[in-house]
């Protein structure tokens, strides 16, 4: 059974193309708060940890998530320990 001062596991995100850029990380671990508990809840979270990550999502329509390397949906959930990819669409030529 989990308590309030139980050490909650990190989540890692990593940014890929420009996200990497208008952000200024490759990658980064944080422990998500109580209330993010799926893809959506995320995007809404980082857009407010300051200008850089409300600037790269403000079109979420152009950003890709991925969890545990499969393609995620805002509805997704999300757990201790996962990695979240977050990157632009990939084109090929």
């Amino acid at each position: 059974m989990e308590t309030a001062n139980a050490v909650q596991k990190p989540i890692k995100l990593l940014y890929f193309a420009w996200l990497r850029s208008r952000i200024g990380l490759a990658e980064e671990e944080v422990v998500l708060p109580a209330e993010v508990r799926d893809v959506a809840s995320l995007i809404a979270w980082m857009k407010g940890r300051g200008p850089a990550y409300a600037k790269a999502l403000e079109n979420e329509a152009v950003v890709k998530v991925a969890v545990n390397q499969e393609f995620a949906r805002a509805d997704h959930p999300l757990r201790p320990g996962d990695e979240i990819a977050l990157f632009p669409p990939v084109t090929g030529g």
